[in-house]
């Protein structure tokens, strides 16, 4: 039975990583996956998932105007999963789009992102698959300054000191961000 699954993560919990292992895992069995990714992620390439340990594959690249439901459904592939990077920066309508594929053409959908921003909101896209998606996992990572679990983003500037305002999309590594814990997103010790 197909679902849509919601696997959420601050930064550095192996999101990326995970994807293109999910994907090497249904093509070694011989069974065909669409990957899509957030165009507005161009820190290595636009239309790549990437991860920080040098693995990447290539994707569809989804902006405002991206159908997912319509490209899934006029793909020529028999398709046994679809896959979503960076899904905190899609839409409501994507997100609809998603379970659309799940409850329509009964292929499962999983979709990878942040749940929250630097300031601690919700993005749109997560919003929405915490509301849509059938399974909810968090994949977790450590805080950058203690052994705690990471459940948030510590944008930093150019001098690693703390962001505390602006834009909620910046698109940035380890050189703008840091997974933290609670207590170190309030007083990072830098």
């Amino acid at each position: 039975m197909a679902q849509l699954f919601f696997k959420y993560g601050a930064m550095n919990s192996g999101k990326s990583i995970e994807i293109i292992k999910v994907a090497y895992n249904y093509e070694e069995q011989n069974k065909n996956v669409l990957i899509f990714t957030s165009a507005l992620d161009d820190r290595f390439k636009t239309g790549y998932v990437s991860s920080r340990i040098g693995l990447q594959r290539e994707a569809i690249p989804i902006d405002a105007k991206t159908n997912l439901f319509q490209i899934v459904s006029e793909s020529e592939l028999s398709l046994s999963c679809v896959l979503v990077d960076e899904v905190q920066f899609v839409s409501k309508d994507h997100v609809l789009q998603m379970a659309r594929i799940v409850d329509e053409l009964h292929i499962p959908v999983m979709g990878f992102g942040l749940k929250n921003d630097f300031q601690n909101q919700l993005f749109e896209g997560s919003k929405y698959m915490l509301l849509y998606a059938d399974k909810i996992e968090e994949m977790k990572t450590i805080c950058w300054f203690c052994e705690k679990k990471a459940i948030m983003a510590l944008r930093i500037d150019e001098s690693k000191k703390p962001v505390r305002e602006g834009s909620q999309i910046q698109i940035g590594g380890n050189d703008s961000y840091f997974p933290v814990c609670r207590k170190h997103h309030k007083d990072p010790p830098l």
